[in-house]
């Protein structure tokens, strides 16, 4: 009887292990190994605002032509940074994995108005932007 229980619960643990492998792929939840994820669900679009560095943004509201100058150095040290709407919205911005030129050349323009085209996606309440446009306004 007790084999039996043991075989019972290691098939349960087993068809539960794969029903949540492929949940996550059906979600098209990020592969650490292969760094593949699907950007299916993402929208792509284009969208203008104040590149902020998310440390001095956050922690005091710092912002706007007196904070460029910090948010350039903030970005060249590898500070995340956001943007931020005309109407109040803040998104991460992140650089997509196969090609990081216009992020890069984003982090020149931190503290700046620009306007920015990317994929947008969200998860856990965070919205975020993969770069793959940016210019100066």
């Amino acid at each position: 009887m007790k084999r039996l229980i043991a075989v019972c619960a290691a098939l349960s643990l087993v068809t539960a292990a794969v029903a949540f492998a492929r949940g996550a792929e059906d979600k098209g939840e990020h592969k650490m190994a292969g760094h593949s994820h699907s950007m299916a669900a993402a929208k792509t679009g284009t969208w203008s605002g104040e590149i902020v560095d998310a440390g001095c943004y956050l922690a005091h509201g710092a912002m706007g032509e007196k904070h460029a100058e910090c948010a350039q150095k903030c970005a060249s040290n590898g500070m995340p940074l956001m943007l931020l709407t005309k109407d109040g919205k803040a998104f991460l911005l992140t650089p997509p994995h196969d090609n990081m030129d216009a992020y890069n050349q984003m982090k020149g323009m931190a503290g700046s108005m620009a306007t920015i085209t990317g994929a947008i996606s969200e998860r856990s309440g965070v919205k975020g932007i993969e770069v793959t446009g940016c210019t100066k306004m």
